[in-house]
């Protein structure tokens, strides 16, 4: 890995957005914290190269906001506003994969890599704020941790897995922000969120096993089969 031209525009554009933010909106909690992880995320993000890369690493950084916004009720209209952003960058990183850089094994690889610490940002700061269930929670951060996990130890020990978007994937990602903005919708403006919660508690775990089950089957699949009559 080295640094790239475009790793450097984009982190120092990102970095500049993010600080101003940080200072400028004067977020729930220690503004320092917030700084730091622009800085960290900037300073990994000078490594990755394309634009589509850079496109999804938005969702990283916009994971600050995210949290702060999470937190405090009156605030989740704005979270409701990052999480549309987030969802615009998502669909247009694949296109401009498409069009103007190659679909790489890093893009497969970042983008629910980013999903995973923007939507465990704001299932932490709802937890926080007392809107749903630690356990549910517990469940968006595993459906993408889990994964990621299982792919940096399959590359550990020598092996290549194929990275890249899963239908069942791309609709539980869909579900969450769907399900998760909702919540903050309806929070936000003073309406009965329990049918909403109570919808995610059984559509998110759901999504998740489903997801887990296709990225297993299509790990099988795609498994080596021996020449006949290989020893």
């Amino acid at each position: 890995m080295r640094i790239t031209r475009t790793g450097v525009i984009f982190s120092v554009a990102y970095l500049a957005l993010g600080l101003a933010w940080a200072f400028g909106a004067r977020p729930a909690g220690v503004t320092g914290i917030y700084a730091a992880w622009f800085v960290a995320v900037a300073l990994v993000g000078a490594f990755i190269p394309g634009i589509a890369n850079q496109v999804s690493l938005a969702r990283a950084y916009l994971a600050a906001p995210a949290l702060a916004y999470s937190v405090t009720a009156d605030r989740l209209g704005l979270l409701a506003v990052v999480l549309a952003i987030a969802g615009l960058t998502d669909l247009v990183d694949g296109t401009i994969a498409r069009r103007f850089d190659r679909p790489s094994t890093l893009g497969g690889g970042l983008d629910p890599v980013v999903d995973g610490v923007l939507l465990g940002a704001v299932a932490v700061g709802l937890v926080i704020g007392g809107i749903i269930p630690a356990w549910l929670a517990v469940v968006i951060v595993v459906r993408y941790l889990l994964p990621a996990v299982v792919a940096l130890a399959l590359i550990s020990v020598g092996r290549r897995p194929e990275l890249r978007h899963t239908v069942s994937g791309q609709i539980s990602t869909a579900l969450i922000i769907v399900l998760v903005g909702g919540i903050c919708l309806f929070r936000f403006f003073n309406q009965d969120v329990s049918n909403v919660v109570a919808g995610a508690e059984v559509v998110i775990p759901i999504a998740t096993v489903a997801t887990f089950v296709h990225l297993g089957w299509a790990a099988r699949r795609r498994r080596p089969v021996a020449a006949p009559g290989a020893g």
